[in-house]
């Protein structure tokens, strides 16, 4: 089925990477708001704890799993191999109601 997608991911940083973490996903919003099947990405701070959350929304699956295969997305990925104090969290929802 190609329902429509909602993701939540948690990124949390070690505290000196934070800024590192937040400049690597400002540096990605334009270019993955303009890939096919991106309906929404939003990026927020978690002010208590320094956690940057990803609110995503899809077209389906596909669109996500094609934003996770971008060279730019997996350079990210990488760079969180080293600045990141657990694994991102990735929350996928799909619309019940």
């Amino acid at each position: 089925m190609n329902k429509r997608l909602h993701a939540i991911a948690r990124v949390l940083p070690r505290p000196e990477h934070l800024e590192d973490a937040r400049e690597a996903i400002r540096a990605i919003v334009d270019r993955t708001r303009a890939e096919p099947g991106c309906l929404e990405f939003r990026v927020n701070e978690d002010v208590t704890d320094g956690s940057l959350h990803l609110y995503e929304e899809w077209a389906n699956a596909e669109a996500l799993r094609y934003h996770h295969e971008q060279p730019y997305t997996q350079h990210v990925f990488r760079r969180y191999e080293e600045w990141l104090a657990e694994p991102v969290r990735l929350i996928e929802l799909t619309p019940v109601a």
